[in-house]
């Protein structure tokens, strides 16, 4: 397996013409569905209540930098729990609620599992109300690139393309029969349909963009981390500034 470091370098030197490709060969245009922004249903009728449909619902869970928490955060003066909670993955269920340790921030959400920013119309329609400053992870959706220490965002991918990037039988990254696609395609009714150079431009640039930050912000978590307690019913937050408290305050 190579170093976060390695793979950063590899992020860094990735060829926003050749993602363009392949996103181009894949196709995506949003009809703003909503599906990715709202929580997920499963079971057999995810259009009735979970209670009649005998399934689960699990809230939306989206990746935010620290950064992109304090550029939210000032879209409209919002408390640092409006905006974003501990990435619920490696917390478990305390008498008191969650509890223990985690290493991501996830955008906050509402009552009902959606994130906290989106809004849907009448017509059924979704939009987002921090459009512009929404997340690397929001901006990139449905893809993502196959390189070690970047993440997969609403499970594995259905299509993928673009030359291949590792290979189980050892041979260079571009020359296996076998590796991985360098852009991942991941559930969304958009796949498919036409995309203009410009967009594909605009989303493979910000898709490398995104690939380099993940690796940045891993190498950052493991160079700050030291062991916290959390204590009975406590949570701690590891992201790149160190250990945090669910509201976002440093751990002393």
């Amino acid at each position: 397996m190579e170093s976060l470091e390695s793979e950063l370098a590899r992020a860094r030197e990735l060829d926003v013409a050749v993602i363009a490709d392949a996103i181009e060969s894949i196709g995506f245009e949003c009809t703003r569905c909503g599906a990715c922004c709202k929580a997920e249903t499963c079971g057999e009728d995810t259009a009735q209540t979970d209670d009649a449909a005998g399934g689960d619902t699990e809230p939306h869970t989206a990746t935010v930098f620290p950064d992109e928490i304090r550029r939210l955060q000032a879209t409209d003066d919002y408390d640092f729990r409006d905006v974003a909670r501990p990435m619920p993955y490696g917390l478990t269920d305390g008498s008191d609620g969650p509890e223990g340790e985690t290493f991501e921030w996830a955008l906050q959400t509402d009552d009902c599992g959606d994130c906290t920013f989106y809004d849907e119309a009448d017509d059924g329609t979704g939009a987002c109300t921090v459009h512009g400053d929404r997340p690397l992870i929001c901006r990139t959706y449905p893809f993502s690139v196959a390189l070690g220490g970047t993440s997969q965002p609403m499970g594995e991918a259905v299509d993928s393309a673009g030359p291949t990037v590792s290979g189980t039988d050892g041979t260079p990254a571009g020359e296996s029969a076998d590796g991985e696609r360098l852009v991942r395609a991941h559930e969304c009714e958009g796949l498919g349909r036409d995309i203009s150079r410009a967009d594909a431009e605009a989303l493979a640039a910000a898709l490398k963009t995104r690939a380099v930050r993940e690796l940045e912000e891993a190498i950052a978590v493991r160079d700050n981390y030291e062991a916290v307690d959390p204590g009975p019913g406590g949570v701690v937050v590891h992201d790149s500034e160190g250990a945090k408290r669910p509201d976002g305050s440093p751990v002393e």
